[in-house]
């Protein structure tokens, strides 16, 4: 059955039972390899600053251990879905113990609140309405933002709205566990190679500017300024990026969130077959698309300010 002419799409509009079939499938094995990636690149990353300490390594140390700590919350972000692995208890301890916890997160409030938001998408009850209300903004607001971002002001301001005296004692010791845990070995394991120094300049400083930066990038750039909030064509983008975006603000085809909304089941590796399929069904008209991350940001501004 061709999809309709007009009104939401779905996946029974879209898929046949085999194909239905073939996207659901995941593979503990490709999710394997994504974990074993993104850490060898920070790895690499860490590596490149040790070997030949300057000025020039750690900036580009930076740019890239920052867009790998994203690429652990797009991981991350599998795992609440239940798609890196086939398992779903090693989706669980991988998310938890090798995506969230290093960057501070936990995986069981994330996984409650990404729910909601698919749920209610753009809507009142969407828990992530906020990252794209406001927009557009004027290019002055952005760029002020973008400057907090990168000196750090931003990661200061998420760091002193946590309060973890509102939540009793043993649910602050369930949260705070894991990314004690995980940022302890971090930090012994670089101090062990290079000095206490080391675990700050190659993993708080990124995870302080770049990765502020590109989470900030991201969240605009999938609601911001969206045509139809009831139409799931529509009120989700979809993000051309080549190989320097791919590395340095959208791994692990997080460019493609208007796809994974579509059809949440399918996991980020199979997400250019989901896209393809939906230009090949004539829908390229009706998605919400932007070239690249720059054209989104030029949309969700304004020349005032």
């Amino acid at each position: 059955m061709p999809p309709p002419a007009d009104g939401p799409v779905t996946a029974g509009d879209l898929l046949t039972l085999p194909a239905l079939g073939h996207f659901r499938r995941t593979s503990t094995l490709r999710g394997v390899g994504l974990v074993l990636h993104v850490w060898g690149v920070i790895g690499g990353g860490i590596a490149l600053y040790l070997l030949w300490p300057s000025a020039l390594t750690l900036g580009v140390a930076v740019l890239v251990i920052g867009a790998r700590q994203l690429g652990l919350m797009v991981l991350m972000h599998e795992t609440a879905h239940w798609l890196l692995f086939r398992q779903g208890r090693l989706n669980t301890w991988v998310g938890t113990w090798l995506c969230a916890a290093p960057l501070g997160i936990d995986l069981k409030g994330y996984r409650r609140r990404h729910h909601l938001h698919h749920r209610h998408t753009q809507m009142p009850e969407d828990p992530d309405l906020a990252l794209s209300a406001a927009l557009p903004v004027s290019s002055g607001r952005l760029a002020c933002a973008f400057m907090r971002d990168l000196c750090g002001w931003t990661a200061l301001t998420r760091i002193a709205a946590w309060r973890p005296w509102r939540a009793s004692l043993a649910e602050t010791w369930r949260r705070a566990r894991a990314p004690l845990v995980t940022n302890a070995v971090l930090c012994t394991a670089l101090t062990a190679v290079g000095g206490w120094p080391l675990y700050l300049l190659t993993w708080v400083l990124p995870w302080a500017t770049w990765f502020q930066l590109v989470t900030r990038v991201r969240d605009i750039a999938e609601h911001g300024v969206v045509l139809d909030i009831g139409d799931p064509l529509r009120n989700t983008r979809t993000i051309g990026a080549g190989l320097l975006a791919r590395a340095f603000v959208a791994p692990y085809g997080v460019n493609y969130h208007l796809e994974h909304h579509l059809l949440v089941f399918v996991p980020c590796w199979k997400l250019r077959e989901v896209q393809a399929l939906l230009l090949a069904k004539d829908l390229g008209g009706r998605m919400e698309r932007a070239a690249s991350y720059v054209e989104v940001l030029s949309r969700v501004t304004t020349a005032k300010g």
